[in-house]
């Protein structure tokens, strides 16, 4: 029995959903885990051509015979998880989120207007919420689960948080910016959106890492999903240009309290690269190429809904995140998108270095391959794509020394490609 987890090996938006979606279906898969990050991350499963874009709930909720989990790493919006829950079909799977989560609170989303504009921040008070935790000053779940502690902590938090944005809006060019609530109106609002999510049948607010033990204990398979992807990681990614938590492997850990003790580690990467927000892109194109890749992948941000960086397939980036994740295999998603684009370009050389200097120095060196004008939408068997499709996912192979096992040719669920 092996546990699994999903990271993305590129700058996000590499279709981890869809990949984590798949891979809950065994009957052995007992639980799928969201470890870390906030409704920063969109991830988007099609079932029947009907979109569930998740940006708070695992991928695999829609799997009624599982138990997802929202690990302690994750940080939440009661009001979006609420919102979110409630666009559920019927049929869903079992909820644990735990309760030492912390709460983004209004403060946060005002300070991260405020600060978080140069770095292409989404502006939902993610980077803010992440230093209240690091800085002991955060407030969990379990928190807001005590009226009356709650109120207190909202109180406190409050009155430091108003001058706090006082003193950043003076120092910032922008006009000024007041945070005009009361403690008691947050605390109305919060638990209206916890209690809610609470008073649902199949959901449960407690101790995650006493359930993953448990589900470990009865040799059942856990599934365990990262937000966001290893570029973009606070400690491993393009500093300063990343999220503020741990997207990569190492994540699992400290967001789920759980120590998995055998693991197999799935990396997704779209057949070309894209990006969102501020920060160097080295394969990045600014022509017709880059507007096909848009248009026809539909490369619009599933949280904020602005446009993507697109350009080549950076095969670097994949060798750095499989030295830091220890990846086992790949899934390629979006190989369709590709159709029609001749000669198709893969960056080589040199190493990958995260060191912004190096990056802008870097003299980049591509390879071609031939493209295909085949349609690969209906396509379900490795050896019935195109000859130059089945070269280009041969070609990442040898390139990163991993096996693509899982090849997306659709966003639908069932245009995925298994390829053992």
């Amino acid at each position: 029995m092996k546990h699994l987890v999903v990271v993305g090996t590129q700058w996000g938006d590499e279709g981890k959903g869809k990949i984590v979606d798949y891979l809950a279906k065994p009957n052995k898969v007992s639980a799928v885990v969201r470890y870390q990050g906030g409704n920063n991350a969109g991830h988007t499963v099609v079932v029947g051509g009907v979109k569930y874009p998740f940006h708070l709930l695992p991928s695999g909720i829609l799997h009624r015979q599982k138990t997802c989990v929202i690990g302690n790493g994750v940080i939440i919006d009661p009001e979006i998880l609420s919102g979110e829950f409630k666009t559920l079909p019927k049929s869903h799977a079992r909820l644990l989120i735990s309760d030492k989560c912390h709460l983004i609170m209004p403060w946060h989303k005002v300070i991260d207007g405020i600060a978080g504009g140069k770095l292409g921040t989404t502006g939902r008070g993610i980077g803010p919420t992440y230093t209240d935790y690091i800085n002991r000053r955060g407030i969990r779940l379990m928190d807001a689960l005590d009226k009356k502690v709650f109120l207190q902590r909202v109180k406190d938090e409050l009155a430091w948080n108003k001058k706090l944005i006082g003193i950043m809006a003076r120092q910032s060019a922008g006009k000024a910016v007041k945070l005009n609530i009361t403690a008691a109106k947050i605390v109305t609002d919060y638990q209206y959106y916890i209690n809610y999510l609470v008073r649902q049948p199949r959901v449960t607010v407690g101790d995650v890492s006493r359930f993953l033990n448990q589900v470990d204990a009865k040799n059942q398979a856990i599934l365990f999903e990262g937000a966001q992807a290893t570029l973009l990681d606070i400690a491993h990614g393009i500093y300063p240009f990343v999220t503020s938590s741990n997207p990569s492997v190492g994540g699992l850990f400290t967001g789920s309290g759980f120590r998995p003790r055998s693991l197999r580690v799935v990396g997704v990467a779209k057949a070309y690269t894209t990006k969102v927000g501020a920060g160097p892109f080295p394969t990045e194109l600014f022509d017709a190429i880059s507007k096909k890749l848009r248009d026809v992948g539909h490369e619009y941000g599933t949280t904020t809904g602005r446009p993507r960086r697109c350009g080549w397939l950076d095969t670097r980036v994949i060798n750095y995140s499989k030295m830091i994740n220890g990846l086992d295999e790949l899934a390629l998603t979006k190989l369709d998108v590709l159709t029609g684009i001749n000669p198709i370009k893969i960056a080589v050389k040199p190493e990958f270095n995260v060191n912004l200097k190096a990056i802008a120095k870097a003299k980049l060196k591509f390879i071609k391959l031939s493209g295909w004008e085949e349609d690969l939408s209906t396509i379900r068997r490795f050896k019935d794509l195109p000859t130059a499709a089945k070269n280009y996912v041969k070609m990442v192979e040898s390139l990163t020394g991993l096996p693509v096992t899982m090849i997306g040719v659709g966003p639908s669920r069932d245009q995925l490609l298994i390829k053992k």
